[in-house]
């Protein structure tokens, strides 16, 4: 039976962009390969941690939500620890409520983003330049 899980993992901030996308997508296939399901990605990109870590003060994070078996975690968090790109990692299994305040978060998320981009047309078109009277004396 599968589990729906979310992990969050941070890499180290002296990758490059290249490194950091490759780094993902290896855990991206590993996940896909053994059977798992991605529901959501989020890179949350550079951010600076609440403590120091191997004497790095900021770190790439980046999250997966995604179905599996659970034997399937502790293979994947073995993956984490062998890889000296991840710094840390968490993998959380969701129950029902959270899964539902995911899924709502991400479509007011998806209507937030519809809003802006029907936003700027509506302002081009209604923002002309207004009219400037200067006073005489």
């Amino acid at each position: 039976m599968q589990k729906q899980y979310e992990t969050v993992f941070i890499m180290t901030p002296v990758l490059s962009d290249e490194q950091m996308k490759e780094a993902v997508s290896k855990f991206q296939d590993y996940l896909k390969k053994n059977g798992a399901e991605i529901i959501y990605e989020n890179p949350w990109g550079l951010r600076k941690l609440a403590y120091p870590i191997q004497k790095k003060s900021t770190g790439f994070y980046h999250l997966i939500e995604f179905k599996a078996d659970p034997q399937l975690i502790a293979k994947l968090e073995l993956e984490f620890k062998r890889d000296e790109r991840v710094i840390r990692f968490l993998t959380v299994a969701l129950d029902k409520h959270a899964i539902a305040y995911n899924e709502k978060k991400r479509t007011q998320k998806d209507k937030a983003e519809e809003k802006k981009e029907e936003k700027p047309e509506e302002k081009s078109e209604a923002k002309e330049k207004p009219e400037v009277k200067e006073k005489s004396n």
